[in-house]
């Protein structure tokens, strides 16, 4: 067998770090090579984008995903990592009514402002946020504009809890609309659950917990493993003739007017082969003797 190489759409089960998912999917794969996306809470669970083998070196270019989520509001509650697993700082004993809760989500609706929470990866300075909260440090952190597309608010048998469906840009900090829902009505709320159902076009019914992939055979984990092209779909494709992949693969530029395309400058693209498979991440530069596409990672090495 060759080195396994694609991505895998994990289902990760709360309790356990982004990490700690890696670590085993090295372990059931047999490759060091192995990254991932979109790192989720260890109270989270849902869909975590594991980059096997050569995908692994595709984490840098990714663009911008959105991601889809299913959340627990809890009202009346403050804590200082704005969820449940966190350091109670207050309650509160008089909640709104659940018609001032779904105007308060509906408000939420649109570009948004927030400020990443003490208790995330975030780095400043070099140091994680989550480093340095549990140190005793607070630092200063600037506010930044997420978008939520959609929010759908629902209310449970339990008075304090909401279930939340959020649709929203990649960056986005569920904890944090929890607990800014909260100061809005008044009685302070944190994140009760969370679990990720979509991320870019990777959906929860493609995914696979780490129990199921463990009852499979080498095999059938390999045949669970998805195309790296698939990270870039939203790109134009272009496909070289042979002498001119030759020369991309070397690291050459390869003229736009000589493919007969024409692409705006910092355009990333889809490299494919004369006989039309991925191969490469490219972009649109500009040279002296005009635009030109260059690749910037090689998945295929030929």
């Amino acid at each position: 067998m060759t080195e396994p190489n694609g991505i895998l759409i994990v289902n990760k089960h709360s309790g356990v770090t982004s990490h700690d998912i890696v670590g085993k999917v090295r372990r059931l794969f047999g490759t060091k090579r192995v990254g991932h996306t979109g790192t989720l809470d260890p109270m989270a669970s849902g869909v975590l984008v594991v980059l096997v083998g050569r995908a692994a070196k595709a984490a840098e270019y990714l663009v911008a995903e959105t991601k889809q989520y299913r959340a627990t509001l809890r009202l009346g509650l403050t804590t200082d990592t704005e969820d449940t697993t966190g350091q109670i700082l207050s309650r509160c004993d008089s909640l709104p009514s659940k018609e001032d809760v779904k105007k308060a989500c509906l408000r939420s609706i649109g570009d948004i402002q927030q400020v990443p929470p003490m208790y995330s990866a975030l780095k400043v300075n070099g140091k994680k946020l989550c480093d340095l909260a549990r140190q005793g440090v607070e630092v200063q952190r600037a506010s930044r504009n997420v978008t939520i597309f959609s929010l759908d608010c629902f209310p449970t048998d339990k008075e304090s809890d909401y279930i939340l469906d959020v649709f929203c840009s990649s960056g986005t900090y569920i904890r944090t609309l929890c607990a800014d829902l909260g100061k809005v009505l008044g009685c302070g709320g944190v994140m009760a659950s969370l679990e990720r159902r979509k991320a870019g076009d990777f959906t929860l019914e493609q995914s696979h917990t780490i129990d199921e992939l463990e009852q499979m055979t080498i095999e059938e984990r390999w045949d669970r493993l998805i195309p790296t092209e698939s990270l870039f779909a939203s790109l134009p494709e272009v496909c070289l003739p042979e002498f001119y992949e030759r020369l991309c693969r070397s690291g050459c530029e390869i003229y736009q007017k000589k493919l007969r395309v024409d692409l705006p400058i910092g355009q990333r693209v889809r490299l494919a082969s004369h006989k039309g498979d991925f191969f490469a991440l490219g972009e649109v530069r500009e040279y002296p003797e005009g635009s030109a596409i260059k690749s910037l990672k090689l998945f295929d090495l030929g």
